[in-house]
């Protein structure tokens, strides 16, 4: 059964002020919901999270193109390892921003969009979009099934997926202040809504590595005194973070009229705003190719994906680029994957168009996590590595934890605590269950634990399956079908005292 989000979300981290448990709920209802006090809000500091994401991609080396982690540049070999910059909010900002994204400007985004039924259902990312039997809510399986149905109805067709460039970094201040005011029915933001504006465009923030001052780990001494006294904080108060070493940085990246630009990616209001800011743009390719030209279009955040005829393809990436330049984003038509559909003897076949207009077979389209072929569709293969690299690496580490316990309390056997392994990483984890865990907190500097169940909404192997079942691809679940195995042969290769070997 689907169930509406709540703005209200107890969040775990430490920051530089304090948690804010289900128990103050009702405070922090009555602050967030006065606009005075929001008006005049002080939001603080960012924290700023890299998240490196391991690329295993084609690569042009001296005129060879082939698939590497390793990339040809400048004449050196480089990594094509991408690093995300993820900046998270203050527990009370958080509650602000998701009050506001989820109880006000939301509902007006989302009531402008359905006067336009080709407008609303090509938008898809970040919304609460109800499946046909309104038993719940669309999330990336769907939308990928809208275009893959589609490839299969019209067969003959060219599948263009573009991407822009580092698109939340982008925003231009100016265009994003104005399509917000627009949406809440106004000419200029209220005081309420400007002061959240402007904390998301001269945003300040720290880096997390540099809050490791520790031979580069927290400081986990100084973090339990401050738990003890009921801090779940980084600095007993904000004004310790000022008078600290800590270097606070300021939103520096300017466009080329040296106006600030872009906002932070991973607060809860951002992509709700990324969203009004393309809104514009969604409405003219709506108007211009869609209805005029016949074309299918649909974006997920900064990724586009337009199906249409093959001779359309130059018409539609002038007129892309064109109509992003007045937004100030860009788009690489050099990197824009083009694919290729028609029916060879009876069955829909996929071909890459390569830049010199000649045709490779069976390279698939790749959206949202799929890897489409016209007659099938698999998980993307960088995914199914994923998983299993993330397995691996999870006994291994297991494993030099028993190694260490060993060698601590001078035991010679130290087991694997397998039920876990197998709830993440086997098909014993596909269904949803309550776990039994526990919580510490400090109340008057004394430890108090309590027991609670928490609910285990399944693992990988849950959502890969699903995905067979609604993209009724049943060759996605014959690619799991080594996962047991490949899972034992892992457990083999270490020492655990109640992991058997085979003789």
């Amino acid at each position: 059964m689907r169930t509406q989000k709540d703005w209200f979300k107890d969040r775990g981290y430490p920051h530089f002020t304090n948690k804010t448990p289900m128990s103050v709920r009702k405070k922090v209802e009555r602050y967030v919901t006065d606009q005075q006090k929001v008006s005049h809000h002080s939001f603080s500091p960012l924290i700023l999270k890299e998240i490196k994401q391991r690329r295993y991609k084609s690569s042009d080396f001296n005129g060879t193109e082939r698939r590497s982690h390793k990339k040809l540049k400048n004449g050196k070999i480089a990594s094509n390892t991408k690093i995300r910059e993820i900046l998270y909010a203050t527990h009370i900002d958080a509650h602000i921003y998701s009050y506001y994204t989820q109880q006000i400007i939301a509902p007006k985004y989302e009531a402008y969009l359905q006067q336009n039924n080709l407008l609303s259902n090509s938008i898809t990312a970040y919304r609460q979009i109800e499946t046909d039997d309104k038993l719940k809510f669309k999330n990336n399986v769907h939308f990928a099934k809208d275009v893959f149905n589609e490839i299969k109805k019209r067969e003959n067709c060219v599948a263009l997926v573009l991407d822009i460039e580092n698109f939340f970094p982008s925003l231009n201040h100016k265009k994003l202040k104005l399509a917000w005011a627009k949406i809440l029915g106004n000419k200029t933001l209220p005081k309420d809504h400007f002061n959240l504006f402007k904390a998301i465009t001269r945003f300040s923030y720290v880096k997390l590595k540099d809050l490791k001052t520790k031979n580069g780990q927290f400081d986990e001494k100084e973090l339990s005194k401050l738990k003890q006294d009921g801090k779940h904080t980084f600095f007993e108060s904000i004004i310790d973070l000022i008078y600290s070493d800590i270097i606070i940085h300021k939103n520096q990246k300017k466009d080329s009229d040296r106006n600030l630009m872009g906002i932070p990616q991973g607060l809860p209001i951002s992509a709700l705003l990324a969203n009004i800011y393309m809104l514009a743009f969604d409405e003219t390719v709506i108007n211009e190719l869609c209805i005029k030209q016949d074309v299918f279009y649909r974006r997920y955040s900064d990724d586009i994906v337009m199906i249409c005829k093959e001779d359309q393809i130059n018409l539609i990436e002038e007129f892309v680029k064109s109509e992003m330049n007045k937004y100030r984003l860009t788009v690489s038509l050099e990197k824009t994957e083009k694919t290729l559909f028609k029916l060879n003897k009876g069955q829909l076949q996929s071909y890459k168009i390569k830049k010199n207009g000649g045709l490779k077979l069976n390279i698939p389209l790749n959206y949202l996590g799929f890897e489409f072929y016209g007659y099938q569709t698999l998980i993307k293969s960088k995914n199914l590595a994923k998983f299993y690299r993330e397995m691996k690496e999870t006994v291994k580490r297991r494993h030099k934890r028993s190694e260490i316990i060993k060698e601590k309390y001078l035991l010679d056997e130290a087991p694997l605590f397998k039920r876990k392994i197998y709830r993440l990483y086997s098909f014993k984890g596909e269904k949803s269950r309550m776990t039994p865990t526990k919580r510490t907190a400090f109340i008057n500097g004394k430890a108090k634990t309590e027991s609670f169940d928490r609910k285990f909404r399944g693992n990988y192997l849950r959502y890969a399956y699903r995905a067979s079942d609604d993209l009724e691809a049943p060759e996605i679940k014959r690619q799991f079908r080594n996962h047991w195995k490949i899972l034992q042969k892992t457990l083999k290769k270490y020492d655990f005292s109640n992991v058997r070997k085979d003789s």
